[in-house]
């Protein structure tokens, strides 16, 4: 199964980590989605690291430097 992708990179940044909230509380355990972004997601890392300990999983597919692709999964 594909994982469906993600890119916020047209959304206003106020817009995004909301959208990207939603999409990973879609997720069933197992699942998961690719984030495609237009910087090092590195902040929303944090943010989910502090607010979700040890229920998501963070693997970098690409990194910049124009596009950024995480899959972000959740256990």
């Amino acid at each position: 199964m594909t994982d469906k992708e993600l890119d916020v990179r047209d959304l206003v940044p106020a817009q995004r980590h909301s959208t990207i909230f939603e999409t990973y509380f879609a997720l069933s355990g197992g699942e998961a989605f690719v984030l495609v972004n237009d910087h090092d997601p590195k902040p929303l890392y944090y943010q989910f690291a502090a607010e979700h300990t040890d229920e998501f999983t963070w693997d970098y597919l690409e990194s910049g430097p124009e596009v950024w692709k995480v899959r972000i999964g959740r256990k």
